[in-house]
């Protein structure tokens, strides 16, 4: 892979996570991927993949943070 395109990858990630969604985004997909899995027909798969990409970044955010949204210690 040549340097550019790591430069451009490395942009592309850091703009992902500055555009992170809220709080609130988590907790509408999770319910969804929730209500998906007693009802199949209740989302489609676009959006299933979508909130499951959600939860994901959300998990792997709040394992790299120390403070809480207040600023707190967590640990």
């Amino acid at each position: 892979m040549s340097r550019s395109a790591l430069i451009i990858a490395a942009l592309v990630a850091t703009t992902a996570l500055a555009c992170a969604e809220d709080r609130s985004v988590l907790v509408s997909c999770k319910a969804m991927v929730e209500r998906a899995s007693k009802d199949a027909n209740t989302a489609s798969e676009a959006e299933l993949t979508r909130c499951r990409q959600v939860i994901r970044e959300w998990a792997l955010r709040d394992a790299r943070t120390t403070v809480d949204e207040e600023g707190k210690p967590l640990r």
